[in-house]
């Protein structure tokens, strides 16, 4: 009996197995909860028959115990439950830790509990509740009135998807709250140990601001201030970002320096291991179960036990293979987050590498972190290699130190803490300035989920080989020169696309439209969009989580015309940010809107004075494959609704019109003096009753109309009357409140066709 057990054990052991079945498991999880296609369901289905194969042939001694562990992962997704549909009754709560909750100006969002579920919440706060929420104790809303609905999904190409972000947390729906009564509860030991977090973050917000982001960043996993995004985007930008991220690296530092302490104080190895499981466990609640810190901690437990307890030695590989095991079954949706993705790839790609020197480990992981970057965030800097090797000293002897240190003393001496800052700031100011310059950085562009998934697989196998067999050197560079081949393929394709679009990006209630041309290709925008702002405070420019994005993802870095229409916020608004962030050779503009005080204040100092170009109708803008005529206005003005800048322009065969907000009578204006007629128009003023005419429509005759307008906008555009004269003239419509992003391409080698982003949502 007992060589059996010793036998089981060595098999388990087997170098390999529990790497394949952790795999296995993986693929199994992106099968649930991910693939939506037949495609890619087809595609996990082949990769899980083959590491089945593996597992039932190759490790044929240990069928039953895969199956048992394949048992409880199922088990475990069983228990994992859909959220049920949350509706506000008069008994109706939301509860939720103060800790959590983020507070900007006068509104709250948290994730809250009600009932069995979770919600994402919102609504406006006043300062009597901000003071009630500062208590720091368990927070129960009640007396609810408001609106709960869908988290609604990315409706661009590009945008990030909330929708699939919360669907990782089990949250599927989102309460705006109108009314709320608070009740502060203080009962139970989480309850504290939440308050206990919550006084932390209080701690940290009393230091200097840059030593404030770095412990929030550091211990609590979260950016305590949005003014220090830009720290984060510059990180980001120079692919240096991981070391930000609360992962391995803070586990190794905490156990050195614990295992140093418990030696200095001769504790015995278990009794050592007991404290650094304490202290694992207290960082992972600070972190709000950052899934990096978790994956290393397990790691580490696990490690710790395999040789302590039983003296058994594991491979590394397999180390991690049960780590993620363990993580799934315990978290089931683990692999629906971007960052457990990263982090488990990067876990295992320093073991494939761990033979190398620390430049080529840097290179190669970076390789193998490429197409995951290029499908989630569409650039990477070339440069990474060196930035790492110049950041990373820096982040690990001076940011980490000065914050740790800080945390003891900055109560003692708050003096010091501003020296701590003081260099802080010498650092940071250097490290934007290289990040400013852009220097390395390639806008490469969105690849698809098989290019990433292929990409990913060829390069683990030339890493494989390269530690494995590295007297196979010809081999080796044969895959090399066919992966550099195969992104070179990629980025031609993306760069010189084979088709142009007119795309009506979904930027809420506003209007921008893209236009680009095939091959060598020119890019165009009618309009940025930008919210309206009504309460007079600092909105986060929607160009940022919507245009760039988009543009990114089509490996667009520079735009070589954008045409404003006129001066209202939600045609213009975002273009001060936007000609902050992308080269822009020229903006075009109704003549007389130069001369408006407050459009001079979004251009000053961000475009030189010959790129502007001024249109009056008649006036044309030509380029190669593309040629815009101005329709409208006849006479200078202020960039008023009634001077809209309106162009029209034809590509394959079809003519398209854009009137920015122009009224009826300038549409008049217009019927009268050029008898256009086009294929496809744009409805004026988002579908308002002020326009579009009805004797300008017959007039244009168009097959098919747009409208550009925000989901439940204060407007109620489009309005009933304009709605009513689209279907007595029998004119097909299309809008991006229900259809998203509106994309129409063309090319020589297909026939032109419309797309929507979002799908049709069955009645």
């Amino acid at each position: 009996m007992w060589r059996l057990k010793t036998n089981w054990k060595f098999d388990v052991l087997k170098p390999g197995f529990l790497l394949v079945l952790a795999l296995l498991l993986i693929d199994l999880s992106f099968l649930y909860y991910q693939c939506d296609t037949l495609i890619q369901k087809s595609c996990s289905f082949l990769i899980a028959a083959y590491l089945s194969y593996l597992l039932f042939y190759k490790f044929n001694s240990l069928r039953w115990f895969s199956l048992v562990i394949l048992f409880i992962a199922f088990f475990a997704t069983c228990f994992d439950k859909k959220q049920t549909d949350f509706v506000i009754r008069p008994s109706s709560q939301i509860v939720f830790y103060p800790d959590q909750v983020d507070i900007f100006d006068d509104w709250f969002t948290v994730e809250g509990q009600v009932e069995k579920s979770k919600v994402k919440v919102s609504g406006r706060i006043n300062s009597r509740q901000i003071q009630q929420i500062k208590s720091g104790y368990r927070v129960k809303l009640y007396c609810l009135s408001g609106d709960v609905n869908p988290i609604e999904p990315a409706s661009n190409y590009g945008q990030f998807d909330f929708q699939k972000f919360y669907r990782y947390k089990n949250i599927s729906q989102e309460v705006k709250l109108t009314s709320y009564r608070i009740k502060i509860d203080k009962s139970g030991i989480w309850n504290y140990l939440h308050f206990l977090r919550f006084h932390l973050k209080k701690f940290f917000q009393q230091m200097p601001p840059i030593l404030s982001f770095f412990s929030s960043e550091l211990i609590l996993g979260e950016n305590p201030s949005r003014r220090f995004q830009t720290i984060l985007n510059n990180y980001r930008d120079l692919g240096v970002i991981h070391i930000l991220s609360i992962s391995g690296l803070h586990v190794g530092i905490y156990t050195l320096l614990i295992s140093k302490f418990c030696y200095f104080l001769k504790l015995t190895e278990g009794e050592t291991f007991v404290f650094c499981l304490l202290i694992l466990l207290v960082g992972i609640f600070l972190s709000n179960s950052q899934v990096g810190f978790i994956r290393a901690s397990l790691t580490y437990i696990l490690g710790q036990l395999f040789s302590i307890k039983n003296k058994l030695q594991i491979n590394k590989s397999d180390l991690l293979g049960l780590t993620a095991i363990l993580h799934l079954i315990i978290n089931p949706r683990l692999m629906m987050s971007t960052g457990a993705v990263l982090s488990y790839i990067l876990a295992l790609g320093l073991e494939m590498t761990n033979h190398m020197t620390k430049f080529k480990q840097s290179f190669s992981l970076n390789n193998l972190l490429l197409p995951l970057l290029l499908f989630y965030f569409f650039q990477f800097n070339i440069l990474t290699v060196f930035f790492n090797l110049l950041i990373v000293p820096y982040f690990n002897w001076v940011v980490m130190p000065l914050t740790f240190l800080n945390l003891l003393i900055f109560k003692i001496n708050p003096k010091c803490s501003f020296l701590f800052e003081r260099i802080l700031e010498l650092g940071e100011k250097q490290i934007a300035q290289i990040s400013n310059s852009k220097i390395g950085l390639l806008t490469f562009g969105k690849i698809n989920w098989w290019q990433c998934l292929f990409l990913l697989i060829l390069t683990s196998i030339i890493l494989i080989w390269t530690n494995e067999k590295p007297n196979c050197k010809k081999i080796i560079k044969r895959f090399i020169v066919c992966l550099l081949f195969i992104y070179g393929l990629f980025f031609l394709t993306i760069h010189f696309p084979l088709q142009g679009q007119v795309t009506f990006i979904d930027v809420g209630q506003g209007d921008s439209i893209f236009i680009s041309t095939p091959f060598f290709r020119k890019v165009y925008l009618i309009d940025v969009g930008g919210k309206l702002n009504f309460n007079g405070k600092k909105i986060n420019p929607q160009v940022n989580k919507i245009t760039l994005p988009f543009l990114k993802a089509q490996g667009i870095s520079k735009i070589n015309g954008i045409f404003i229409t006129h001066q209202d916020a939600d045609h213009v608004g975002d273009l001060k940010p936007l000609l902050n962030q992308i080269k822009v050779e020229n903006l075009y503009v109704a003549r007389g809107l130069i001369q408006n005080p407050s459009f001079q204040k979004r251009i000053t100092g961000k475009i030189k004075k010959d790129q502007i170009i001024q249109l009056l109708a008649g006036n044309e803008v030509n380029d190669s494959q593309l040629s815009f005529q101005t329709v409208y206005p006849f006479k200078p003005g202020l960039g008023k609704n009634e001077d809209s800048l309106s162009l029209t322009f034809k590509l394959a065969g079809k003519r398209w019109l854009f009137t920015g907000d122009l009224g009826q009578e300038g549409e008049l204006e217009i019927m009268n003096q050029y008898h256009l007629h086009v294929n496809y128009f744009k409805l004026g003023h988002h579908g308002s009753r002020t326009a579009s005419n009805k004797e300008f429509l017959k007039a244009l005759h168009p097959e098919r109309v747009f409208i550009s307008a925000g989901r439940r906008n204060r407007f109620g555009h489009p309005h009933p009357e304009t709605m009513e004269t689209l279907q007595s003239q029998h004119i097909p419509w299309a809008s991006t409140q229900d259809c998203g992003m509106i994309t129409w391409t063309y090319g020589a080698f297909v026939k032109p066709k419309f797309k929507r982003f979002l799908p049709v949502i069955k009645k």
